[in-house]
C-alpha cells in the first residue's frame, strides 16, 4: 500500500496540489500537517508511521515536506527501511524500491555524513582557536581566585572540606577538584 504525507507550514497555504499529487501516485490513504518543519511533533506523520507495514512505501511530494536536513531524512528513510517500508518522493524523483532510487539515497546519505563530519571539523577547529586566545569553554568555576585562597587558607590551617565548601558557598566535589590534598599539602610546605 502507498501511504502519502502531505505538510504546509501555515495555514495560509494549502494542501491541495500536495494531495492531488500524492492520489495520483496512488496513494490509497494520506496524512497531513499544517505546521513548521522545524516542530518534531507532527501529528499527521506519527499516523502515516504507525499505518505503514512491512512492504508499503511512504511518498511525499517532496523532500523538504519530511525533514528540514539531510541527517533528519536519512534518519527517517533508514528507520522506514529497518522496518521494510519503502520511500517514494514525487518532485526530486527518489524511489527506494528501484535501483537508482537507493542509489540517490545512499548519495544523499553520504552528503548527510560529510555535513556531520564538516560541522564537527569547524565545531573542533573553532574550540582550538578559542583555546589559543585562552578563553576556555564550559561555565565558569563557582570557585573564584578570591574563594580558592580563601578555601585553601582554611584547608590549611584544618578546617574539613566539608566545612570550607560550605564557607566559601561551593559543593564539597568543586573544592575536591579544584583543591585536592596534594595541592593544600605542597601549599603548606612552600609557605613554610
Amino acid at each position: 500500500m502507498k501511504i502519502g504525507y502531505a505538510r504546509v507550514s501555515t495555514t495560509e497555504q494549502n494542501l491541495d496540489l500536495q494531495n492531488d499529487a500524492l492520489t495520483s501516485a496512488g496513494c490509497e490513504k494520506i496524512f497531513t500537517d499544517t505546521i513548521s518543519g522545524r516542530v518534531n511533533e507532527r501529528p499527521g506523520l506519527d499516523g502515516a508511521f504507525n499505518a505503514l507495514r512491512k512492504g508499503d512505501t511512504l511518498v511525499v511530494w517532496k523532500l523538504d515536506r519530511l525533514g528540514r536536513t539531510v541527517k533528519q531524512l536519512v534518519d527517517f528513510v533508514l528507520e522506514l527501511k529497518d522496518q521494510g517500508v519503502e520511500f517514494q518522493s514525487i518532485t526530486d524523483g527518489i524511489d527506494t524500491s528501484t535501483s537508482m532510487g537507493q542509489f540517490m539515497f545512499h548519495i544523499m546519505a553520504a552528503l548527510a555524513q560529510m555535513e556531520r563530519d564538516l560541522i564537527s571539523e569547524r565545531t573542533r577547529a573553532g574550540l582550538a582557536a578559542a583555546r589559543k586566545r585562552g578563553k576556555v569553554g564550559g561555565r565558569p568555576s563557582k570557585l573564584t581566585p578570591a574563594k580558592r585562597r580563601n578555601a585553601l587558607q582554611l584547608l590549611q590551617t584544618g578546617n574539613t572540606y566539608e566545612d570550607v565548601a560550605e564557607t566559601v558557598s561551593v559543593s564539597v566535589a568543586t573544592l575536591y577538584r579544584q583543591l585536592p590534598a596534594s595541592v593544600v599539602d605542597t601549599s603548606i610546605c612552600t609557605e613554610r
